[in-house]
């Protein structure tokens, strides 16, 4: 850590700021979790980063992964040191194999930067290849320093990640490295598996390292809650729908599964009328006549226990196709623990998935089938609400009925067409309740083909873009 990075407002200033970054990161931290922050630095060896940075992250977060965000976070607030590696020396005062001793150029010519990126490299595959972790971060920063360095701007010196891969190219030494670290073990079998991971590893840790430099260069001139602001990716349960990446997916389905559960447990909950059934009258006045006819004790009948009964209708075209993923990843957790729950899935026609969605089916698997198989199409391939939901009320008339909630999943932009008002207001009538997520912000229900505001006027309409938005539904529900 350099001594500037925390000498504004002392130590426990320094800590109040990197804990306020990691919660408007998005990652729950309370004041407890504060308080033990503050006593992980008097238990651990401040001058030692990975200690301080595993014992803070022990007590800052909750879940893995919240992790990526929270390593980026700590690179900035604390910084690689500055101070120079100490170089281990032999018996005769030189300096040993060990320390990271390369005299480096400063690389103003065009010969002198190829000469010094090939000796760079070199270095590297040294490095690597001994797994030195900190002295491949000292040469990523010099690498930085030295091959990173953007022509000057008005506003300040530049550093780029990818001006020091384009020169070192490190992907190019897989065969170097593997070759040394299998020895004459010779390739194939298991040794050969671990070392393949082995320098899949070390690359990411270089690329990590590389793009932590360039992120604290980047913090050092322009501050660090600009660049946090920039750098931090957000969390899954943070992530639009409508914009998830393929990489969010995994997690997204990991936070799904469990609000599933809340979800119909919640839905079910209106059908409880208290801890006991209706009042008993014949049996209360019966049992008042020992008490001169005041009906001191009361009974009741038995209350019959009813499984949640769920209708899901998911719109899956292709102007949602990122929200419709994640409520067919929804539709499928609820198939998983509650036997009640019929799907559907419409663009301008409406057909039963259902029978996509068995315990245990994979997601893309089965959006692949209907997109294959479900006869989701009846014209031309765009959203059409209001044919949607007629086909829906014609071929399945007795679907959702005064024990169902029913739960909609889409934009509700009509490409102009009819919305079908009338029809969605009598599914809603029948239902013993009914919601409509949308994954678009509620300052664009309304604007150009959305009828979102209309459809709001008949049902319960909430804005969902997001894992976190489906838990505050869940739990205000």
């Amino acid at each position: 850590m350099t001594a500037p990075s925390i000498a504004h407002g002392g130590l426990a200033g320094h800590l109040d700021g990197f804990v306020r970054a990691v919660r408007g990161a998005g990652i729950p931290v309370g004041i407890s979790q504060a308080v033990d922050a503050a006593e992980i630095l008097t238990v651990v060896d401040l001058l030692d980063r990975e200690q301080l940075r595993h014992g803070l992250a022990a007590v800052l977060l909750q879940r893995a992964s919240q992790r990526p965000a929270y390593d980026v976070l700590f690179d900035l607030w604390w910084p690689l040191s500055d101070r120079p590696a100490a170089a281990p020396s032999d018996a005769d005062g030189e300096p040993g194999d060990d320390g990271l001793t390369l005299d480096l150029p400063d690389g103003s010519g065009d010969g002198d930067e190829r000469d010094l990126a090939e000796r760079m490299r070199a270095e590297l595959a040294r490095l690597l290849l001994d797994g030195d972790d900190e002295a491949v971060r000292r040469l990523a920063r010099q690498a930085v320093e030295q091959l990173g360095r953007a022509p000057a701007s008005p506003s300040g010196q530049s550093y780029f990640g990818y001006r020091v891969m384009r020169a070192l190219s490190p992907d190019t030494l897989v065969a170097q490295l593997l070759a040394g670290l299998l020895g004459d073990s010779g390739r194939g079998g298991l040794a050969e598996q671990v070392a393949r991971q082995t320098v899949r590893e070390r690359l990411a840790a270089f690329r990590a390292a590389v793009d932590a430099e360039v992120r604290r260069r980047a913090a050092a001139e322009r501050g660090r809650e600009r660049v946090a602001r920039s750098a931090v990716r957000p969390l899954a349960e943070q992530v639009d729908f409508l914009r998830a990446q393929q990489a969010d997916l995994a997690e997204l389905r990991r936070t799904v599964a469990p609000l599933a559960r809340r979800l119909a447990a919640r839905l079910s909950a209106r059908r409880r009328m208290g801890r006991v059934g209706r009042l008993d009258f014949r049996r209360t006045v019966r049992a008042s006549l020992g008490t001169g006819g005041v009906p001191v004790v009361t009974h009741h009948r038995p209350r019959k226990v009813h499984k949640p009964e769920l209708v899901v209708l998911c719109d899956v075209s292709g102007s949602v196709a990122g929200f419709s993923h994640f409520t067919l990843m929804l539709t499928q957790a609820l198939r998983e623990h509650f036997s009640g729950v019929r799907a559907f899935a419409f663009v301008d026609s409406t057909d039963e998935v259902t029978r996509f969605f068995r315990p245990g089916a994979d997601v893309s698997d089965a959006v692949a089938r209907i997109g294959r198989e479900a006869d989701v199409v009846a014209f031309d391939g765009h959203s059409d609400y209001g044919n949607a939901f007629e086909v829906f009320a014609d071929r399945w008339p007795t679907a959702v009925g005064p024990k169902t909630s029913l739960l909609v999943l889409g934009d509700g932009r009509t490409n102009y067409r009819q919305p079908g008002l009338p029809v969605l207001g009598d599914l809603v009538r029948r239902a013993r309740s009914a919601h409509w997520l949308n994954p678009e912000p509620r300052r664009l229900w309304g604007s150009g083909d959305s009828a979102a505001d209309r459809y709001g006027e008949v049902v319960d309409m909430v804005e969902c873009r997001n894992a976190t938005q489906l838990a505050e539904f869940v739990t205000t529900l």
